[in-house]
């Protein structure tokens, strides 16, 4: 049984979560990067089972400089990376491209290309799969990059600097571009800045891969809140931030003949009791479009929300433990049965159902460890003719 492929990648999700779970291969390999470079750091790689939430233990594959964030392409022979030389190395960083061999796993480096700026933090697709995007974190600007026929990276289309500061000391006296995501309609890319509380939006040429400032050129978001990454409703309607300074997620409608933002609520991504330091981190939407989560860094768990679909807003669900420290990326699984999350300051990885009637999640199997910090982590389906025990 073939899933059938829309151009449109959200009525493809709607339809993925429909579809029974025997659709899709059983076996899968996941991907895990890390920052910096040295001893364990590169990507690691694993075999999970869709049926039964089992993975096996992580083995460093490839040595590579900073694979913190990093994309699987749609057509599944490609990953393209940042490589960041840390948080407060000086020095431009660089985008990668490798191909895929997803009988063994290996990768096999493409090409790279100067980033634009330093410690890119976050690449993503446009929606024809033909560009790459990214954020430059300390640099404070974005760039754009097309994806060749053979999966390479050509000479970059599109650049723009941020400039300006907001109010939170230390962390918003100057840009910080944090992620790229294209809207469905792929007119628009919106662009989180943490530093300056913007979430920039820019109309996109998908034929010559050109950015140029929306009007409005931003929304201005709430002073110190420090939005990170953004997602979707599968319908296009609404969009979710990640704010890292302030915790909460903001709700929005998007308005995709305008490229508009309009706020329609801010809820805690925190535990009530929870009074320490913590970090919101990376924010999804179930296929079904009926949950959200997001990692929160220092309280050091998952939380969980409903979303009404109607007029997508969300009501909190659970909070659940890593057990781990710093849980910064995640990733739900093809299927949405299961979701993986990376504990970077503790070198472990955690499986967790996911309730398809509540969206809950709840633990599978033991911690799995890693040899470095891990940053993200990525699903790459494993062809038939090659599948099997591993």
């Amino acid at each position: 049984m073939k899933l059938p492929r829309f151009r449109n990648r959200y009525l493809q999700l709607i339809i993925l979560a429909l579809w029974p779970i025997a659709a899709f291969p059983a076996d899968y390999l996941v991907y895990f990067g890390t920052r910096d470079s040295g001893p364990g750091r590169g990507f690691s790689l694993a075999h999970f089972d869709s049926v039964t939430g089992a993975m096996t233990q992580p083995a460093v594959i490839e040595p590579a400089v900073g694979p913190a964030f990093f994309m699987i392409h749609p057509n599944g022979k490609h990953l393209y990376t940042v490589n960041t030389l840390g948080l407060n190395v000086p020095g431009e960083g660089k985008v990668s491209a490798y191909s895929i061999d997803t009988k063994t796993g290996h990768l096999t480096l493409i090409n790279s290309q100067p980033s634009g700026g330093s410690n890119p933090a976050q690449v993503n697709f446009d929606r024809t799969g033909h560009f790459l995007f990214v954020a430059n974190y300390n640099g404070g600007n974005v760039a754009v990059f097309p994806i060749l026929p053979d999966g390479s990276l050509g000479a970059r289309t599109a650049f723009d600097q941020h400039t300006g500061k907001s109010v939170t000391p230390d962390r918003a006296q100057q840009a910080y571009a944090h992620s790229m995501f294209a809207d469905p309609t792929n007119h628009f890319v919106l662009n989180p800045d943490l530093g300056l509380d913007r979430i920039y939006v820019y109309k996109f040429d998908e034929k010559t891969g050109t950015l140029a400032p929306n009007d409005p050129a931003y929304f201005t978001d709430h002073p110190g809140s420090g939005p990170r990454h953004l997602a979707f409703s599968p319908d296009g309607k609404f969009v979710y931030a990640a704010h890292e300074i302030a915790n909460v997620v903001g709700v929005y409608r998007w308005d995709s003949a305008k490229g508009v933002l309009t706020e329609l609520q801010s809820i805690s991504t925190l535990p009530p009791d929870f009074k320490d330091k913590s970090t919101a981190a990376e924010i999804q939407v179930h296929p079904s479009g009926r949950f959200l989560y997001v990692s929160n860094r220092g309280e050091d768990g998952m939380t969980v929300y409903s979303v009404d679909t109607a007029t997508g807003r969300l009501t909190y669900l659970q909070n659940i433990p890593t057990q781990g420290k710093t849980p910064r990326n995640f990733t739900l699984d093809p299927t949405g049965h299961w979701l993986l999350a990376s504990n970077q300051e503790s070198n472990s990885a955690i499986v967790y159902s996911v309730d398809q009637a509540t969206g809950k999640l709840t633990q599978v199997g033991p911690l799995a460890t890693l040899s470095a910090a891990p940053f993200c982590e990525r699903f790459v389906a494993v062809p038939a003719s090659s599948a099997g025990p591993k």
